[in-house]
């Protein structure tokens, strides 16, 4: 028996500020769109949406670097208070290098969850703000089942919610979208 997929993208997400119940917000939008859920659905989001609503937002303006900050930010041309936060998300560096040619160093990291990522998947975009940077969620799979949680409430339907990010993979081209809570 063939299963078909349908993909929507759910209309009309605003941007998203700490404190806000996404739950609620993908909720209002879903309704407003006319779609609904259903069991066994599976609602997807990027990280970055949750991060915000969680406040893992950093101003750089508030982040003093430390001497090992400022060691890897003079030989890899990178902002040393980037590299400090990119140094607290992380249990250890794998590998830091800058090519030739390239503006700026590549930081391999160990993220305290145990994902491997260029700079502890700390990101500077989209952030909504100048001089900041996101995070990832303190705990992905609870933010996820917080998400989760609320949707079934209010549908009285049972889902499955999936936070994602983006990475890049040695040796290959692009990126790709990786689950990091469910």
């Amino acid at each position: 028996m063939m299963t078909a997929v349908e993909i929507h993208v759910v209309p009309g997400i605003p941007e998203i500020k700490p404190g806000d119940d996404l739950a609620a917000i993908i909720g209002d939008c879903l309704e407003r769109s006319g779609l609904g859920l259903c069991d066994g659905d599976v609602v997807t989001s990027a990280h970055k949406v949750v991060s915000k609503a969680e406040g893992q937002i950093v101003r750089l303006a508030d982040v003093t670097p430390s001497n090992e900050a400022l060691d890897y930010a003079e030989r890899l041309a990178k902002d040393a208070r980037k590299v400090e936060v990119v140094l607290r998300e992380s249990v250890r560096v794998v590998k830091a290098f800058r090519h030739p040619g390239q503006n700026e160093g590549t930081m391999i990291c160990e993220h305290r969850l145990g994902l491997i990522s260029a700079n502890a998947a700390v990101d500077e975009s989209n952030t909504g703000e100048e001089g900041a940077v996101i995070l990832l969620p303190e705990d992905p799979d609870a933010s996820a089942a917080r998400i989760r949680e609320g949707l079934e409430r209010r549908f009285g339907v049972s889902i499955g919610v999936m936070l994602t990010d983006t990475f890049g993979r040695p040796w290959r081209l692009g990126q790709v979208n990786i689950a990091i809570g469910l």
